[in-house]
């Protein structure tokens, strides 16, 4: 059952399901929470207190938001977390991963660990070298015609982002999502969260004082080299905070791809930090 959250700006829809220590699953830009389909009861079965949240402007969240920083989503489920009775682990996907990073520095009391799902938690800089990786370029540039404002540029990107193995729904989902961003206001935060740079997040990682499991795909086609960029941001958390973990043949999105082996990776996380 959807609950809202009045927080400084708008409403964050959010369900609770299940009973145990508090996970909090937050989606990418453009997804609803839906995104945590399969990871979601997969948790709540393991024993888990799970809570998915839709980011601000997105599924039942409120729309018309001033912001949609990093810092902004961190602020959001910071005060989810806190309304919850935390603490909790908060598992991020892609700028929900950033977010997590400044959630986890700026309130270290209330967050126990972190899994980034594909995450942009650094400055990103394109390169020659880049763009002559032919899935990298041809993601860079439906992400470009989708910060023009093309939903149909957002689903041929989602296209990319899925290579091979596509999930049982898929074309529900996709039309979900299409029917989503065309709501009033939904389009127009997606854009800025793409214009929104992680600077921000990245800043923040040396402050991180929890552990941190970054979850890349081997296929993922927002970098030349998602192996590289998941070792970059473990470097910069502080020594031995964080790990690596790839999740072989899976795009941007390995929680909705390849859910079974992307839950297993949290599970295993979850145990050694959210049950301890």
């Amino acid at each position: 059952m959807t609950e809202q959250l009045s927080v400084d700006g708008g409403t964050i829809a959010y369900d609770v399901a299940g009973e145990g220590p508090l996970v909090v699953l937050a989606p990418g830009m453009g997804n609803g929470r839906d995104a945590y389909r399969f990871v979601a009861p997969a948790l709540v079965a393991a024993g888990y207190r799970v809570a998915t949240t839709d980011l601000r402007g997105a599924g039942e969240s409120s729309a018309g938001w001033a912001s949609y920083s990093r810092t902004d989503i961190a602020g959001d489920l910071v005060a989810l977390i806190r309304h919850l009775g935390g603490p909790a682990v908060l598992v991020g996907h892609s700028i929900s991963g950033g977010a997590a990073t400044i959630a986890a520095a700026t309130a270290p009391g209330l967050i126990t660990g972190v899994v980034e799902l594909a995450p942009f938690t650094r400055a990103q800089g394109v390169t020659l070298g880049d763009l002559r990786h032919r899935a990298y370029r041809k993601g860079f540039m439906r992400i470009a015609g989708t910060m023009l404002g093309s939903l149909n540029s957002w689903k041929s990107y989602l296209d990319l982002a899925y290579p091979g193995r596509k999930p049982a729904d898929w074309d529900a989902q996709i039309a979900g999502t299409a029917a989503m961003l065309s709501e009033p206001g939904r389009m127009k935060a997606l854009q800025k969260m793409m214009q929104a740079s992680p600077a921000d997040a990245g800043a923040q990682l040396g402050n991180v004082q929890c552990p941190v499991l970054i979850i890349e795909g081997t296929l993922d086609p927002d970098w030349a080299d998602p192996r590289a960029e998941g070792t970059a941001i473990v470097a910069e958390l502080p020594d031995g905070r964080g790990s690596l973990a790839m999740v072989e043949g899976a795009g941007h999105y390995p929680h909705a791809q390849y859910p079974e082996e992307t839950t297993a990776l949290i599970l295993t996380f979850l145990r050694a930090y959210a049950d301890a």
